[in-house]
């Protein structure tokens, strides 16, 4: 008699949740799945191993993916203090750095479908572009890499970096930050500095810091765009109030420099 892997639904997921089945992940695709993987493809056959393996679809017409073995910072709140120390932003920036080294040369196939759009042109990379600390796999405090590439899509690098430099620094409203525990605002200009010199990134911090902004209103926007439009999940967003915080966090990096 044959026995079936047992099902395993796992934390998180906004959206589309993923269950667990051995050392795979099974998820409802969406339009865009065929680019991601065509991604996790390039990066697999680059040697970049902080990313899960495409495995294709199985009998449900799932999505099946490696599975990141690891700890996850999970649901609960605050997050646990490691989060938040100079290592893991360190090794954050590295990942980062290592991931658009490998991810610089791969084209998209002509048709790739992106789910918050974007066309890629030369100069471009595919950015993961939600590298936060509620999609990343750690052991014994290395990070082993992020998962949940569904936001996938041709950006910048500096677009890319700002997305992960505003969620570890992080530069997000203070009372969002301070909920998962981190309250040492006076530390941010030099845990930002940290992030990009580890990255490799030596412009002016002031600069950068404008690209953040940029990013995070357009961030809220998108949000607000696509809740009207009737996305359930970007409705949700909006009535748990996530696009005025990210607005607030805009506001409050105009006085960053003062910290």
């Amino acid at each position: 008699m044959g026995h079936m892997i047992e099902e395993r639904r796992l934390p998180g997921g906004n959206t589309n949740g993923a269950v667990r089945v051995g050392d795979t992940v099974r998820r409802v695709p969406g339009p865009w799945t065929p680019a991601v993987h065509a991604l996790l493809r390039h990066l697999e056959e680059a040697g970049f191993d902080g990313a899960p393996r495409a495995l294709g679809f199985d009998d449900q017409g799932r999505e099946v993916l490696s599975y990141l073995a690891g700890e996850v910072v999970g649901t609960a709140r605050p997050w646990p203090a490691w989060v938040h120390g100079d290592d893991a932003l360190r090794q954050v920036a590295g990942w980062l750095r290592d991931f658009h080294a490998a991810v610089a040369d791969f084209v998209p196939p002509p048709d790739a479908v992106w789910r918050e759009g974007g066309t890629w042109r030369p100069g471009l990379v595919v950015g993961h572009n939600d590298a936060a600390p509620y999609n990343a796999a750690w052991a014994d405090g290395r990070l082993i890499g992020f998962f949940d590439w569904d936001f996938a899509g041709p950006v910048t690098p500096e677009w890319d970096l700002a997305f992960t430099a505003f969620s570890w620094v992080p530069l997000h409203a203070r009372h969002v930050v301070a909920e998962d525990g981190f309250t040492a605002f006076a530390e941010r200009p030099r845990r930002l500095r940290l992030f990009l010199d580890a990255y490799g990134w030596d412009g002016p911090a002031e600069r950068f810091l404008g690209i953040v902004r940029q990013r995070v209103n357009a961030s809220a926007d998108g949000i607000r765009r696509l809740a009207a439009a009737g996305d359930p999940a970007y409705r949700k967003l909006v009535d748990h109030g996530v696009d005025r915080s990210l607005d607030i966090a805009v506001e409050e990096l105009a006085d960053f420099a003062a910290e």
